[in-house]
């Protein structure tokens, strides 16, 4: 590869908003949103779950010719040894190990053979990505902390990493709701408790403290309530501290275009042929059991206020 693949890697705490976000930036002239890469091997290769365009995800041209670019065919990798050093990325007791890679570069023998295995299959994917899409920038929401620092020591990519923050009340409550699956057949998303949430919540977005060390060459912080309820000036800021160029423009006022449609997992919303109007979901406010509030308000509020979001609930208010 003559030069590093440029990844726009949106890090922080599930349901925070990365599918929205994601989108958003790659409808950017030169960026490409390829859903959360993470996930790639066990959801599209050994499950064959539905890309966003709703082909499964064997089936997508895209997705084939990006196989057929990096391994010469998705036959040519060994998906389930990929799919294998998943719970090396997700278990919370490996956490220590990738702070200690992104913190000071040093490599547990857990993180070296994650990364020897790995690693060469990443870079044939970043790469084949970048050469199919013809973009400029490849969109990654895989968002965990772990995820990012891998890709931080990859010779043939560059991560400009975002920390995307939202309300920990805000989190928790859809957390707590039933959502569908339609990738994979309408089977529900994972529901998790306040204290469960609370706790992923606060780990995932502590952890984001250590992205400017992790290797990234630029990184940024955004507040999901910030985007949504003022997007293109809040993108056109985002851009200029990671030192990327584009100009979102194509945005008008709150209204998202329609997507291009090849993403690997993510929220369902990802399945949205239309255009979208961005609007505060502040829903929590009025629905979140007040109990389930306070506790959740409780176990996050050095974090919460420490990222500028007050600790009291006021009234709800309607889109401005």
């Amino acid at each position: 590869m003559s030069f590093p693949v440029r990844v726009l890697y949106i890090a922080g705490s599930g349901r925070s908003g990365s599918t929205v976000l994601a989108r958003a930036l790659g409808g950017a002239p030169g960026f490409f949103d390829a859903g959360e890469l993470w996930q790639i091997w066990d959801r599209g290769l050994l499950r064959n779950e539905l890309c966003g365009c709703g082909e499964p995800f064997l089936s997508c041209p895209f997705w084939s010719a990006v196989g057929r670019e990096a391994f010469g065919g998705w036959e040519g990798v060994d998906a389930e040894r990929m799919a294998s050093f998943k719970p090396l990325l997700r278990r919370v007791r490996y956490l220590p190990h990738y702070a200690a890679l992104a913190g000071a570069g040093v490599r547990t023998p857990a993180v070296g053979r994650l990364l020897a295995g790995l690693g060469p299959a990443l870079e044939r994917l970043y790469g084949a990505v970048r050469e199919v899409s013809g973009a400029g920038v490849v969109v990654d929401s895989s968002k965990r902390f772990a995820y990012a620092a891998v890709l931080g020591t990859l010779p043939s990519v560059e991560v400009y990493a975002v920390h995307l923050l939202r309300d920990s009340r805000a989190v928790a409550h859809s957390w707590s709701r039933s959502k569908a699956r339609p990738e994979a057949g309408g089977s529900p998303m994972p529901r998790l408790g306040p204290a469960k949430a609370s706790r992923m919540w606060s780990v995932q977005n502590l952890l984001q403290l250590l992205l400017p060390l992790s290797g990234a060459r630029a990184f940024a912080r955004l507040r999901y309530e910030d985007f949504v309820r003022d997007p293109a000036p809040r993108l056109r800021e985002l851009l200029q501290k990671l030192g990327l160029e584009a100009e979102p423009g194509f945005i008008r006022g709150r209204r998202l275009p329609p997507p291009r449609g090849h993403t690997v997992s993510g929220n369902p919303a990802r399945f949205e042929s239309g255009a979208v109007e961005l609007r505060p979901d502040e829903a929590w406010r009025e629905r979140m059991p007040g109990p389930d509030r306070a506790l959740v308000t409780a176990l996050t509020a050095p974090l919460l206020a420490g990222y500028g979001y007050p600790l009291g609930v006021g009234r709800r208010k309607g889109p401005s």
